[in-house]
């Protein structure tokens, strides 16, 4: 164990969970907001954020980005990073609704038929971005997907920077960049989810599905507005990944979702706060993890913790569930 190196650095390692966990949390969201209105786990929501990262990807070769473009390009890249991900993925969500559990719902399909489901999908995606879509567009497009599997790295838009320390912590202008992005991200939905009439629908239809259809609630709007907004933090998230971790790959969606989706759990599955505390809890005990142990005990450290903290808080750290949050 490096207790000296953890202690010593402990403003450094909180700085780097917080940037590594903010992405955690905006991923998450996705799972809260579905599990929130449906009671549905939809593990097809890590490759949501997959396709987020190859939309960004795939925008950024066809504008022929290179690397540390000028600070105006850098800003034009990544807004339309941004809207292009957030599009993506939030089509992707609504995508998946529409096609998948829709049937399923109006079949009145058990729990578990969902469940199988939503993992089937996970494979789907995961198998054609690996295999049928480099054969495909492989031709056309041989820097975005390269051989199938493979990761793919990604031009550096922002090149990381120290913006000011304080004591012997470094913070960097990506790592800030990241935070206070995800957290605006997250503020904003929070605003919108019990500020606004849209939201009001959203708790509504949490809370009691047919009292809300009984005072004029369209059920189904509501259903693909909670996706289509799920969808949209994920693609922000993988535009804050493409920035911080400059890579993706057909596969990337598969540990981080199940971190963001322990991280849900973590905060109180259904919770929008406590997603984002979810988040940055799990980001800030992997980087401790990691750099007490070794970095190959960081997903180990992070799933234990999940099992010591629902064996004493069985409903999160906060535990409130979307249909009662308070406006």
């Amino acid at each position: 164990m490096h207790f000296d190196e953890l202690i010593g650095h402990l403003g450094q390692h909180t700085v780097d969970g917080l940037s590594k966990g903010a992405i955690y949390a905006l991923i998450a969201l996705g799972y809260t907001l579905v599990y929130g209105v449906l009671r549905l786990i939809n593990f097809a929501h890590s490759e949501v954020f997959m396709v987020g990262t190859f939309a960004v990807l795939i925008l950024w070769n066809q504008l022929g980005v290179e690397n540390n473009p000028p600070i105006g390009q850098a800003i034009l890249f990544l807004v339309l990073g941004l809207v292009v991900a957030a599009a993506a993925s939030g089509g992707t969500a609504l995508a998946l609704e529409r096609v998948a559990y829709r049937p399923l719902r109006r079949k009145n399909a058990p729990p578990l038929i969902f469940l199988i489901t939503a993992i089937g999908l996970s494979l789907v995606f995961v198998e054609l971005f690996g295999q049928v879509l480099p054969k495909l567009l492989g031709g056309a497009l041989p820097d975005v997907f390269g051989r199938p599997r493979q990761i793919v790295g990604m031009p550096t838009i922002i090149q990381q920077e120290t913006l000011f320390t304080i004591g012997n912590t470094a913070i960097t202008n990506i790592q800030l960049i990241v935070f206070v992005a995800a957290v605006a991200m997250m503020a904003l939905l929070d605003w919108f989810i019990n500020r606004t009439r849209y939201g009001r629908g959203v708790r509504a239809v949490a809370q009691n599905p047919e009292t809300a259809a009984l005072m004029g609630v369209n059920q189904e709007r509501v259903i693909m507005l909670i996706f289509v907004l799920g969808g949209i933090m994920a693609g922000a998230a993988a535009l804050l990944w493409s920035m911080r971790f400059g890579f993706t790959q057909n596969s990337i969606g598969f540990v981080l979702g199940l971190k963001a989706f322990t991280a849900a759990v973590l905060g109180g599955i259904g919770n929008l706060r406590g997603a984002l505390l979810g988040g940055l809890f799990l980001g800030i005990v992997e980087v401790y993890g990691a750099t007490l142990f070794a970095s190959n005990w960081e997903d180990v450290i992070a799933f234990v913790v999940l099992i010591v903290v629902l064996m004493f808080r069985p409903t999160g750290l906060l535990g409130e569930s979307l249909g009662r949050a308070r406006a």
